[in-house]
């Protein structure tokens, strides 16, 4: 069975920092593309960012260069470091990848910024 299981959300005011990790089983880690997405309600998950097995990385417009994606093949985790949270950061934050054609994705972790 394939799990995907987030951690490190919380509430940080507006400037600061989080680092959300997404810890996996049951899959090959190491040869998948892992992203993470956000949702607020009411509205569609979007894509954050994303890493190819290769390490190479994309991010949505409005968080790059604030936020970095990066995966540890050993451990099977991949995480998001978040600087400079804004307002519009907040959001559930959902650890994704895709197997047999099929998306797996985490419960998600919630991340609130406030002013």
């Amino acid at each position: 069975q394939v799990h995907l299981v987030e951690s490190g959300g919380g509430l940080v005011q507006a400037g600061g920092s989080l680092r959300l990790s997404c810890r996996t089983s049951g899959i090959n880690f190491k040869i998948h593309r892992m992203a993470w997405y956000r949702q607020t309600p009411g509205k569609e998950r979007d894509l954050v960012a994303a890493i190819s097995a290769d390490g190479s990385t994309n991010y949505a417009d409005s968080v790059k260069g604030r936020f970095t994606i990066s995966r540890n093949n050993a451990r099977a985790t991949v995480s998001l470091q978040m600087d400079s949270l804004k307002l519009e950061d907040t959001a559930d934050y959902y650890c994704q990848t895709t197997w047999r054609s099929m998306d797996f994705w985490g419960r998600g972790t919630q991340v609130t910024v406030s002013s």
